[in-house]
């Protein structure tokens, strides 16, 4: 999965707003303590942070 597809599936789960605030401020234990963002930053693969946001946000398995 590219960036921007990862961008654009978590502004269509949570719109744009959310989806920024979500990727900016929500801390994730299973990605090292880190945010979006910083996962990003630190090459995490992005199916990996994907799937941490549906975890942790309970996103049906249909959207994921």
């Amino acid at each position: 999965m590219r960036i921007t597809a990862f961008r654009a599936r978590l502004a269509d789960e949570f719109g744009a707003q959310r989806a920024d605030t979500i990727a900016r401020d929500h801390v994730f234990g299973v990605l090292g303590g880190r945010t979006v963002d910083q996962a990003l930053v630190a090459g995490l693969p992005v199916r990996e942070i994907w799937q941490a946001v549906c975890e942790s946000f309970e996103i049906p398995p249909e959207r994921r």
